[in-house]
């Protein structure tokens, strides 16, 4: 009765569950993209007989929450190699899954490869395995995107594209020494392994020694690759989320913790195809089958303003005629004109909620209400969850911004 309840209480959001029998011990480890739903299905389905002997002996569930399905892959093989439960092993057979390889060179090669190398001198590191190609891939683009490592298997005499699409360092061509390199592959390998604190932590120390030389180009290199880190990763600790909330909740002044927080975000060049994102978090984790995208309907024209009202206008009246609750706080990407557009549509439909904005450049925050922004340390856990929140925003809406441009080519051929 013990475990069905606490199945009753998890979120419906991807993460990591684990297993454990009565004497505590962990048994099993897995990752989903809803996990109520999959460790749901251990208790209400058939099973085969081995899988079976592992539900019989759960005593005990635990979870660990991530931003996404890919984040969730990552975290699983981090644990089950951490680990070592007994039914990961008699269940999977690591022989039919990927790794991630990284190669014991001066400049290191990061591949994806089917199975470990059997060569007694091979002195390479493999990172897995990884049950889902697909999300495999997803992390490998998303780690190359983010930090740029050789994926060509002899080193050329000169830059490919990779280097032009910055996805590659070119050490072919000795545009990066073997220390700079080897400090990348130390980060890429905190990644694999989960230790997003640690990482972001060494990251920021990095940012702050550039800027203190005043390598200005080197700190915003660091500081872009902290906040897409931030983005999708940083966050998969029911601690630090806690820490984020109660940051933001005592910065703010909230009577409450800001469990829900709805960001808005708008798109358009010149007013072509202009759109509105809706993005919502729930615990500080994105809960995605709640976001909302807008198409422009009353605005025409260069509007900014005009859009956030429109967006805020049309997301709250359906919210207050559907009798839904309201979010614990509503969040702007913009300045002090936006939260204004924003704050007069809210007021007009009598909806009651905190409201903030964020501005591009110096991060600024301004509050409803308050007349100056508050201004945070930039490595601020409040801060860091606003940013987070504020570029999944955006990433959504520029995504469906893409969308109808596609949609006008093809409707215009």
């Amino acid at each position: 009765m013990a475990i069905k309840e606490k199945i009753k209480d998890l979120p419906p959001t991807s993460g990591v569950y684990i297993f454990k029998d009565a004497r505590g011990e962990i048994i099993y480890i897995g990752k989903a993209k809803s996990l109520k739903k999959r460790v749901q299905s251990y208790f209400n389905r058939p099973l085969d007989a081995k899988t079976q002997a592992m539900v019989d002996k759960i005593a005990d569930l635990d979870y660990r929450l991530t931003p996404s399905e890919t984040q969730a892959q990552i975290l699983e093989a981090s644990l089950i190699k951490e680990n070592q439960p007994q039914y990961n092993i008699d269940l999977k057979d690591d022989k039919s899954f990927p790794w991630i390889r990284i190669t014991n060179e001066d400049f290191p090669l990061v591949s994806i490869v089917r199975r470990k190398s059997v060569k007694k001198d091979d002195r390479s590191l493999y990172f897995g395995p990884y049950t889902n190609v697909l999300l495999l891939r997803q992390a490998f683009k998303l780690l190359r995107k983010i930090f740029g490592f050789r994926s060509c298997k002899q080193l050329p005499k000169e830059p490919c594209l990779y280097y032009r699409l910055k996805l590659c360092p070119a050490p072919c061509a000795g545009k990066i020494t073997r220390q700079a390199y080897q400090k990348i592959l130390a980060q890429i390998k905190l990644f694999l392994q989960s230790k997003y604190e640690k990482l972001l932590l060494e990251l920021s120390q990095e940012m702050r020694q550039a800027s203190l030389e005043k390598d200005f180009e080197e700190a915003a290199r660091l500081r872009d690759r902290i906040n897409a880190l931030s983005a999708i990763g940083h966050d998969v600790s029911g601690s630090s989320r806690d820490d984020e909330l109660e940051d933001l909740q005592s910065r703010l002044k909230l009577k409450n913790i800001p469990l829900r927080i709805e960001a808005f975000d708008i798109s358009n060049i010149s007013g072509q195809e202009a759109c509105g994102s809706m993005v919502s978090f729930y615990k500080a984790i994105p809960d995605k089958n709640n976001y909302r995208r807008f198409r422009i309907k009353t605005v025409s024209g260069i509007d900014d303003y005009g859009m956030i009202r429109e967006v805020v206008r049309r997301r709250y009246s359906r919210i207050l005629k559907e009798g839904l609750p309201l979010p614990d706080l509503v969040l702007i990407d913009g300045g002090r004109g936006h939260l204004s557009a924003a704050s007069d549509e809210l007021l007009k439909l009598g909806a009651k909620v905190p409201l903030i904005s964020i501005a591009k450049e110096r991060e600024n925050i301004y509050i409803n209400g308050r007349p100056g922004p508050l201004k945070m340390q930039y490595d601020a856990a409040a801060l860091n969850l606003i940013r987070r929140i504020r570029d999944e925003a955006h990433r959504f809406a520029i995504k469906y911004h893409h969308l109808l441009h596609k949609k006008k080519i093809i409707g215009s051929k």
